[in-house]
């Protein structure tokens, strides 16, 4: 019964193997999970193999629950306006949790019978669709279980929690925000002995009690980023849907700090043998005379355009653009290409045709990580 589980998390992207899910099923055999409460949780810790799993967890998990305990949506359409009347106002109770006389496994149907019968507002009592009382249908009342209509959760069930969605921050397939982008950054900073001497005092004391208490001092070069970082951005036509992630990343990559040097550029869908920014235009010969293998260029742009515009020559020139790509990987081979459309959607044949001339990946927390250990 719990397979439609199983088929959600894996289309929510949880790579569940066999043995992760056997043993799932062998906690619900010993007794682990009794209900959806203990279920979620018990899911959660077999199932996700780390916290970056969490909101895709709890999305597969509503996907397959979602009206088990209790039917927000299922509802939606069965609360006409009359019963909203109904049940805007509630009346508390501070009652006791009570026992209703309903199995749990016969509550649906019963709340279909009392919502076909039921002619006016109810508050109290344990009978009709209504708030207070002890009825097990409606909300803001004492029964121990039952089907809550309208209003809002006060048990907190695993059902709403997972609706919640508090995980969202931790997926790493997620658009990047200033933040993560900065994190990420700094994995690409490569610090090298180049500057001044200065006193190691840690690897002074390790020396020291090496040596039986006799002072050793310990001289190190102060450590400096001499990487060279170049942005080169897609601006304008199909980037115009993106254009607030463009702004967020090179905001992030300006801020950067410990980089020998950072530029950026722009260009329109594919370089036609100049970069341009907002206070002039260069032309990419001459800025492939300064640059050098020490720089890492960061492309960041959808690649999809009209073939012709990457495969054939210009009016100008007998380059074509993927050529101008090409020149530039050649003498900065340390380069990636950050893509913000989703990988699914990559077999267009510019896309496939950038793909092969500089290494892509997805403009995710996930894909930027792999890019950067590329570039290192």
């Amino acid at each position: 019964m719990f397979t439609l589980l199983l088929y959600h998390l894996r289309h929510q992207g949880i790579l569940v193997g066999t043995h992760e899910w056997l043993t799932f099923l062998k906690g619900i055999r010993l007794g682990i999970a009794f209900d959806v409460d203990s279920l979620y949780q018990l899911g959660r810790t077999v199932l996700c193999k780390s916290e970056s799993d969490f909101d895709a967890y709890d999305q597969g998990f509503v996907e397959a629950f979602e009206g088990v305990e209790f039917a927000d949506v299922l509802f939606d359409e069965m609360l006409h306006k009359e019963l909203q009347k109904w049940l805007e106002n509630p009346k508390y109770t501070d009652d006791d949790l009570v026992e209703p006389d309903i199995p749990i496994d016969e509550l649906m149907e019963e709340l279909q019978k009392r919502l076909e019968e039921q002619k006016k507002r109810h508050d109290g009592g344990n009978r009709w669709v209504g708030t207070g009382g002890r009825s097990p249908f409606g909300h803001s009342g004492r029964a121990s279980h039952g089907v809550r209509v309208g209003g809002e959760s006060k048990n907190r069930s695993a059902i709403s929690v997972a609706g919640e969605r508090k995980w969202q921050a931790y997926r790493k397939d997620t658009a990047l925000n200033i933040r993560d982008l900065q994190v990420v950054l700094k994995q690409l900073r490569q610090l090298t002995p180049t500057g001044e001497w200065a006193l190691d005092i840690e690897s002074t004391i390790r020396r020291t009690v090496d040596n039986g208490g006799e002072i050793e001092l310990d001289f190190q070069r102060e450590k400096k980023n001499r990487l060279h970082l170049v942005l080169l951005l897609d601006s304008g036509g199909s980037m115009e849907p993106h254009a607030r992630m463009v702004e967020q990343f090179f905001t992030a990559f300006s801020e950067s700090k410990g980089f020998k040097s950072f530029q950026s550029w722009h260009f329109h869908n594919v370089p036609y043998g100049r970069f341009f920014s907002e206070k002039k235009t260069e032309s990419i010969v001459n800025l492939l005379t300064e640059w050098t293998v020490h720089h890492r260029v960061v492309w960041v742009g959808d690649a999809c355009m009209a073939p012709y515009e990457l495969f054939s020559p210009t009016y100008h020139s007998d380059m074509r653009g993927i050529d101008w790509i090409q020149r530039v990987v050649e003498k900065c081979p340390k380069s990636i290409w950050l893509n913000p459309e989703t990988p699914r959607f990559w077999n267009h044949p510019t896309i496939e045709g950038v793909s092969r001339v500089v290494d892509m990946y997805p403009l995710t927390l996930e894909g930027l990580s792999e890019g950067i250990q590329q570039l290192r």
